[in-house]
């Protein structure tokens, strides 16, 4: 564990890096999915708020609320793209409004960790659709502002104390998504998937 003022600097780096993101969105280099950051700003809010109605510390939980307000900025970026934006499927509608459940059970429920489970599923829900972009056409995304979040993640979880659902599960949720990001958009992997699978065909 490294002292909880250390979750400060996880919430600059995040901030930093959707910053860097909305630029590349302005300047038209990168084309989000307008549905995943619009729900995404909810679900760490939500989560935030289940964390800290059971105890949990502002230091161990701002990291969540911050994660909420990075995809709000790249939200509103989007109104100012130079580039069209990005097409809104059936598939990303579908996670929206599954996403969407996912925060009414939350309402209905009202307890603790089973809000942050279902914040973590919504969020997931909502990041879904980005994710399978990245994948298929990474060129479309700017890896930075997941390549920070993986940094500002492993520092959130660095400084706590109690290693429990309720202080671990969103952290980590967080790290897993940004690292699959960073690793489909940096490394192009579905694209050389795709081509590895396109060479055997014509062997074939």
């Amino acid at each position: 564990m490294i002292d909880q003022n250390w979750v400060f600097l996880a919430v600059a780096i995040n901030l930093v890096g959707a910053i860097i993101y909305s630029y590349s969105v302005v300047k038209g280099n990168t084309r989000p999915n307008r549905v995943t950051w619009f729900i995404l700003s909810f679900a760490p809010l939500l989560a935030f708020a289940a964390m800290m109605l059971q105890g949990v510390s502002f230091r161990e939980s701002v990291f969540t609320l911050e994660t909420g307000i990075s995809p709000l900025i790249i939200f509103i970026s989007t109104f100012f793209a130079k580039q069209p934006k990005w097409e809104i499927t059936r598939f990303d509608l579908t996670c929206g409004a599954l996403s969407i459940f996912g925060f009414l059970l939350w309402i209905i429920l009202k307890e603790g960790n089973i809000a942050i489970t279902f914040a973590i599923a919504a969020d997931g829900l909502a990041f879904l659709p980005t994710l399978v972009k990245a994948f298929r056409y990474p060129e479309t995304e700017s890896p930075w502002a997941f390549m920070m979040g993986t940094v500002a993640a492993l520092i959130a979880l660095a400084i706590i104390t109690t290693w429990d659902y309720k202080h671990v599960a969103f952290p980590m949720y967080i790290l897993v998504a940004d690292i699959l990001a960073t690793l489909f958009i940096f490394f192009k992997i579905g694209k050389y998937i795709h081509v590895n699978k396109s060479k055997e065909t014509l062997l074939r």
